[in-house]
């Protein structure tokens, strides 16, 4: 099966046909850092990152560009109260958003440009649409492109230009031509950060800045640019306004969009008070975990965030673990047998059809029910079967724990949980109790553990726990 991705642009799943052979060029929409990352920034995150991981895997040398947005009003705004630089805000966040994706297994893109070192690029493409006739200087020194100019506007949003003008807010000092025109270039108010331009002293507006950058780095035509569920428009619909009406081409062959992220079935927002940064949630739940809830959904799909849901994570986690454990992949190399191979397969099936990973994951448990009977019947596949297991889980990001380690961890599910310790204490006081044909207070300890969330494994070589 050819890989399929859905292609915001024409709604629907097209086979991918890369632009040079064997390469992918592919361009992300990353941050504005003028604070901690949310949830639904983890959920971009780590779904491109599987994408990455993924086309990787089929052999594909992928130049993966993900920008940082480290100039907007909401950073001078936060700078302005903090009473700090906006260079000082910007570098703290932009560390903290590394320190993030690290602990949620994320790896770093090829490129992650920023704005503020590409003001030459800005300034040439805002030049090349004035001169190109699609944007215009207005008389207070700010640049508008002009929609009315460029005639698949709302392309990819599948919004009507005209419709866009009903009801559209126009300043009784606004400066624009027509109410649906965007700023391409900011003159700069008295005191306020700015460069120097043809036009005077401002800085540049949002969407230019992922249009000059992305071209930069990728050339005028890529494969693929993915964002968030909120960038379909106005961001990337004036991305492709502004591209193709300075460099005359094809902007984007594939667009992609990750789903929202909600909080107990409601739109999360601050306003609601069930607003998470990463770090909130990285401060009750293993990292893992909160990769593994977010991967066992497809990456276009909306997420509904709850205690419950993470909780159902951790369990379907350990179940992988537990069959991991006590399993050696030393001596299983490479090696590839005809069952293993199979599983790959329909992995690789899944993973085609749009980077599938709920289906990827159903896959993976019926290798772990292949493993658990290996193990059973000791018919030697259970090297080959485990590293199987890890290979696949090492493409979604999971699983490269040692199995025993993860298994055994409080995870930061329970701050008070029972400390290990505590626990083996417990464990020798059952055996005694057994020994001595105390069955009621055997029981009473089982059941002690249980509600403090350790499971009992009785094995003929004696009893193993985990946390679940």
């Amino acid at each position: 099966m050819s890989l399929q991705i859905f292609n915001t642009l024409t709604r629907k799943k097209e086979v991918f046909v890369p632009i040079e052979e064997n390469k992918v060029k592919m361009y992300v929409c990353g941050m504005t850092v003028y604070d901690y990352c949310h949830l639904g920034h983890a959920r971009v995150l780590v779904s491109f990152d599987v994408i990455v991981r993924y086309l990787r895997s089929k052999g594909y040398d992928v130049n993966y560009v993900r920008n940082i947005t480290d100039i907007d009003d909401k950073i001078l705004n936060r700078a302005d109260e903090n009473g700090e630089s906006f260079t000082t805000l910007t570098e703290r966040f932009i560390n903290a958003m590394h320190e993030d994706e690290k602990r949620l297994s994320v790896k770093s893109p090829d490129s992650e440009p920023k704005a503020t070192a590409h003001m030459a690029e800005i300034l040439a493409m805002i030049q090349q649409l004035i001169a190109n006739g699609y944007a215009y200087a207005a008389d207070n020194g700010d640049v508008y492109y002009s929609v009315d100019k460029f005639a698949t506007y709302g392309q990819l949003s599948k919004k009507n230009p005209e419709e866009l003008l009903v009801g559209a807010r126009v300043d009784v000092e606004s400066s624009k031509k027509d109410p649906r025109d965007f700023a391409l270039w900011k003159s700069a108010k008295s005191g306020e950060v700015s460069w120097g331009s043809p036009w005077g002293e401002g800085r540049p507006g949002w969407h230019i800045e992922c249009s000059a950058m992305s071209t930069c780095c990728l050339g005028n035509t890529f494969d693929i640019h993915g964002g968030g569920p909120d960038l379909p428009f106005p961001h990337h619909e004036n991305e492709i306004a502004q591209s193709e009406a300075a460099t005359g081409q094809k902007y984007v062959n594939y667009w992609m969009h990750a789903g929202a992220i909600r909080v107990n079935k409601e739109k999360m927002s601050k306003s609601l008070g069930n607003f998470f940064t990463i770090r909130d949630v990285l401060e009750s739940y293993p990292a893992e975990v909160v990769r593994y809830f977010l991967v066992s959904s497809h990456y276009r799909s909306q997420v509904d965030y709850s205690e419950g849901s993470l909780k159902e994570a951790q369990s379907a986690l350990s179940r992988l673990y537990t069959a991991l454990r006590d399993v050696s992949v030393d001596g299983a190399g490479t090696e590839t047998s005809d069952l293993t191979d199979a599983y790959k397969a329909k992995f690789n099936k899944a993973m085609d059809d749009d980077f599938n990973t709920p289906e990827a994951l159903a896959v993976m448990f019926d290798l772990v029910k292949e493993l658990n009977k290996s193990k059973s019947n000791g018919d030697g596949n259970t090297g080959q079967l485990a590293a199987a297991l890890r290979s696949l889980g090492e493409l979604l990001g999971i699983l490269q724990l040692d199995a025993e380690t993860f298994l055994k961890s409080a995870g930061g599910f329970d701050n008070n949980a029972i400390s290990e310790e505590e626990i083996e204490q417990l464990i020798a006081d059952r055996l005694s109790a057994r020994n001595n044909k105390e069955w009621a207070e055997s029981d009473r300890i089982r059941d002690h553990l249980k509600d403090s969330g350790v499971i009992l494994d009785d094995r003929k070589e004696g009893t193993v726990w985990r946390r679940g």
